[in-house]
């Protein structure tokens, strides 16, 4: 068997915490490992290491291969150079896989953003659609559910049962509340999970006859000489979701019932739901203070967040954000997300602080013409040997030591010293001690954007 980690998405719903740039499944949510992380590592329990991939965007692929390289020597992971929705991803894995395996193997595929704890009840349940699936199907994963939620889609199916499984009659949207109450008395409607399984032969051929679009591309892709997904080829892709291409017009659907506990995490309410509660139904992260509050949620990353007197709430507090809205409304977060992603207002895309795989950065001030940052390096870790075309920066040491290349040149600063960098000279910030790192960075310039770095060599893969 393979697996497949979709690591794409932006997590609009879990704003303010989920951002463009660093979205859910790279947030640590409740345990020690992101989803991504807890996500692979369930995967492990019946596949092999190696025929776990993972396919991400290019704007979070240094981000994912940083966080599975932790766990995993030299992970796989795909970089898509545009988003085009899930079927193409599936499209171009499919086939990667056929041509990497020889073969024609099982595939499983799974978010990145799922929290399931019973991790042997949810191995036994793939085992069981493995069955199917080597039957010819494509096995869907339903939960059953247990209130009318407006935010999934739905699965109907038919009394025909295949092994274990049910053969299913059609895939609906996301319903009104009256609607999904109807679909709970009736019982023969299931959640979509999101996750499913097939034969890589299966699904290339269920896509030419139901999306040719995708189908017939797939040839411009040659995966036996480079795992690189070229821009100009993967552009021509139509934007659809696998659900849209191929499983809404596919006779070869079957669901297995999932018997493992499962949250999407996909809403502050999923959050909630899934959090242990103090004896007034609260969840409180953080630093928070409150006064007779119940059934309510109040994260705060940085600052002291007073409540008084709340019922049903969700708080949730940034460096830069505040969020907060009654807790049956938390599907309406990414109509926020939208207007400020509309408004090119940054809040949607990036948090003042960035994680980066050499550490992190923290915005501390900008304004017209200079951007402040405290930048931390890891022991042994380094930036990549880069310059700038629209920017000088100015370094001064905070604590531990920094190695520079500059222009050639190695420098080693240690606290109170500091170091210009002019436009267009190549440079390096490195870390090779046993300490951390932590410099003032002053830059200048017509254009502080991120984009403006040109790299030359790079230890995580970004060249």
């Amino acid at each position: 068997m393979y697996g497949l980690i979709l690591a794409g998405g932006s997590g609009s719903r879990l704003w303010p915490l989920s951002r463009e740039l660093y979205p859910k499944q790279l947030l640590n949510i409740q345990n020690t490992e992101s989803l991504l992380q807890s996500t692979f590592e369930r995967l492990t329990d019946i596949i092999p290491q190696k025929n776990i991939i993972s396919m991400t965007g290019v704007k979070h692929f240094s981000n994912v291969k940083y966080q599975l390289s932790k766990i995993t020597e030299n992970p796989v992971v795909l970089s898509e150079p545009i988003s085009k929705n899930t079927a193409p991803a599936i499209a171009l894995a499919a086939q990667y896989i056929s041509i990497k395996s020889n073969n024609d193997p099982v595939i499983l595929v799974v978010p990145s953003d799922h929290m399931i704890k019973d991790i042997k009840a949810f191995s036994k349940t793939v085992l069981e659609g493995e069955k199917i699936a080597n039957q010819g199907y494509i096995v869907t994963f339903g939960i059953k559910p247990s209130y009318p939620e407006t935010g999934y889609g739905y699965i109907n199916v038919t009394k025909l049962k295949i092994e274990n499984g049910l053969k299913v009659n059609k895939f609906v949207e996301k319903p009104n509340e009256e609607l999904a109450k109807k679909y709970i008395a009736d019982g023969d409607y299931y959640w979509n999970s999101g996750i499913f399984m097939f034969k890589a032969s299966v699904m290339l051929n269920e896509l030419k006859k139901c999306c040719n679009d995708i189908y017939s591309l797939l040839n411009n892709f040659d995966f036996t000489k480079s795992d690189e997904i070229p821009y100009i080829e993967f552009d021509k892709m139509p934007s659809i979701s696998i659900d849209y291409a191929v499983m809404e017009k596919s006779d070869k659907i079957a669901l297995v019932k999932l018997e493992s506990d499962w949250n999407d995490l996909g809403s502050w309410k999923s959050i909630y739901d899934v959090s242990t509660k103090d004896t007034d139904g609260n969840v409180k992260v953080g630093h928070i203070l409150d006064e007779g509050s119940k059934n309510s949620l109040m994260y705060s990353s940085s600052k002291l967040v007073a409540t008084i007197g709340l019922e049903d709430t969700v708080i949730v507090e940034t460096e830069d954000a505040i969020l907060a809205c009654k807790s049956d409304r938390t599907q309406d977060v990414k109509k926020i997300f939208d207007t400020l992603k509309k408004q090119n207002d940054n809040t949607h895309l990036v948090h003042k602080t960035v994680y980066r795989p050499w550490g992190y950065y923290t915005v501390l001030a900008e304004g017209k013409g200079f951007l402040t940052k405290m930048i931390q390096v890891n022991p042994g870790q380094k930036l990549s040997v880069q310059s700038h075309n629209h920017r000088s920066e100015h370094w001064v040491v905070l604590e531990g030591m920094a190695k520079v290349l500059l222009e050639g040149k190695e420098h080693i600063l240690s606290p109170g010293h500091s170091i210009d960098i002019d436009i267009k000279e190549i440079h390096s910030l490195q870390n090779p001690y046993e300490d951390v790192l932590k410099i003032i960075e002053v830059q200048k310039g017509d254009l502080l954007i991120e984009e403006d770095i040109v790299r030359y060599e790079d230890m995580y893969g970004r060249v």
